[in-house]
């Protein structure tokens, strides 16, 4: 079944989010020291999906705004109508989920946007764990990933906890970082029903595992057993 096209609007890619990511990273920047590794792993020539582990509120605008390049950002519905959260989601916009509902008109939309060339920010644990270490990956990242046949790309983030702004307005400067790994091509999904929900479960966590690999130990969580480290032989 074909994808209707996606576009962003225009003000917002040539306005709101280049002023965005300017005012946003001196903001961080005043906060904290802030290290970004793993740039050349960035695809070029094609739309990719951008999986980061979240702790906090804080991660999608770090993300957002000292990834190499804007992205497209799914997000929980409820923060277009929070005070202060609302206004950066207006200005950057993004696609609304409604946690723990299955929404065909959300994953349509989100599949015209890779299927459009443009690439999507996305949290496969579902929401903000609140402690660094990971939670059991969702199906989301395997289903998007089977369906447009796009590459994902862990993001490691370290330094977004829930207590970031309070150290940091009191002078204590947390380090922010952010790690890129290697685009991951993920398996095809096998069997039905039950079979291919396994399926696509071991392709989400392979990408958590992945992700897991870029973190430091107090962050992996359920996949500190099965971590996968970057090959530092690797080009």
């Amino acid at each position: 079944m074909p994808v209707k096209a996606y576009r962003p609007a225009w003000w917002r890619v040539w306005l709101a989010r280049p002023f965005v990511r300017v005012v946003l990273r001196a903001v961080f920047w005043m906060l904290a020291p802030v290290r970004i590794t793993g740039q050349g792993n960035v695809p070029r020539g094609t739309p990719y999906i951008v999986a980061i582990n979240h702790v906090s509120l804080f991660d999608p605008p770090f993300v957002g705004v000292f990834f190499p390049k804007a992205v497209e950002a799914m997000g929980a519905a409820e923060v277009w109508d929070r005070p202060g959260q609302n206004i950066l989601a207006r200005l950057w916009g993004g696609i609304p989920v409604h946690r723990g509902d299955y929404d065909r008109a959300m994953f349509d939309t989100v599949l015209a946007v890779l299927r459009s060339g443009y690439s999507l920010l996305i949290a496969p644990e579902g929401g903000r764990s609140h402690t660094p270490g990971l939670r059991t990956a969702k199906l989301g990242v395997a289903y998007l990933a089977e369906q447009s046949g796009m590459p994902v790309v862990p993001v490691a983030i370290v330094g977004t906890t829930d207590d970031f702004w309070k150290k940091a307005v009191k002078g204590k400067r947390p380090r922010l970082e952010m790690h890129i790994g290697k685009p991951i091509d993920l398996p095809p999904v096998e069997g039905k029903g039950a079979e291919r929900r396994a399926s696509r479960q071991a392709n989400a966590d392979l990408v958590m595992r992945h992700l897991a690999g870029l973190l430091p130990e107090d962050y992996r969580g359920v996949y500190s057993a099965s971590a996968i480290f970057p090959d530092p032989q690797a080009g």
